[in-house]
């Protein structure tokens, strides 16, 4: 008896697995959103790395580029925090907006000259320019993001400030209506 159980024990071993039994299917990789381009996003971060370190300017080339005719500041934090200060004459266009049209209805033709700032360019720390961790500071994505839609004629802040110093010419408590106003400015 033992010996039959034995045998029909092996016989099932070698048998091929019936219908009843599937094997388990091949591990799938996970689908993909045609959407979504991770590869082509890092190797957009690796192509505007050594644009942008050669865009960087400091406080005195801001201001002086600032004044200059037709340059657009553009403040990329959420409307309520443009809203609660920003540097005069900034417009807002908050990061997770961007898109080709909203871009081209602010900015227009793409080499006007764009300045950008943002928290981690203040070292208050306080509303409403709360420090982002280093890497993942508003200013790296505002700039990446600028390039990938096509701006090339950006520079960024790349001092850091004390937004009460007169020179940085911070409006504070705009009314909420400011912030949309801005963004239709041209």
């Amino acid at each position: 008896m033992l010996r039959s159980c034995l045998v029909l024990a092996l016989a099932c071993a070698a048998a091929p697995l019936s219908a009843a039994h599937p094997a388990p299917a091949p591990a799938r990789s996970p689908l993909t959103n045609p959407q979504i381009d991770y590869d082509g996003y890092r190797a957009l971060i690796e192509e505007v790395q050594p644009y942008r370190r050669a865009r960087l300017i400091d406080w005195d080339a801001f201001t002086a580029a600032a004044a200059e005719p037709d340059v657009l500041i553009l403040d990329a934090r959420s409307a309520e925090q443009f809203a609660a200060g920003h540097i005069r004459g900034a417009v807002n266009v908050p990061l997770p907006e961007f898109s080709v049209g909203r871009l081209a209805e602010v900015i227009g033709r793409a080499d006007r000259p764009i300045l950008i700032y943002c928290n981690n360019n203040f070292r208050n720390d306080r509303p409403p320019v709360y420090l982002k961790t280093g890497r993942l500071a508003l200013n790296l994505s505002t700039f990446t993001h600028l390039y990938g839609y096509g701006y090339r004629n950006v520079r960024e802040l790349n001092d850091v400030m004390d937004f009460n110093d007169p020179r940085v010419r911070w409006v504070s408590g705009s009314a909420p209506g400011a912030a949309s106003s801005a963004r239709s400015r041209h």
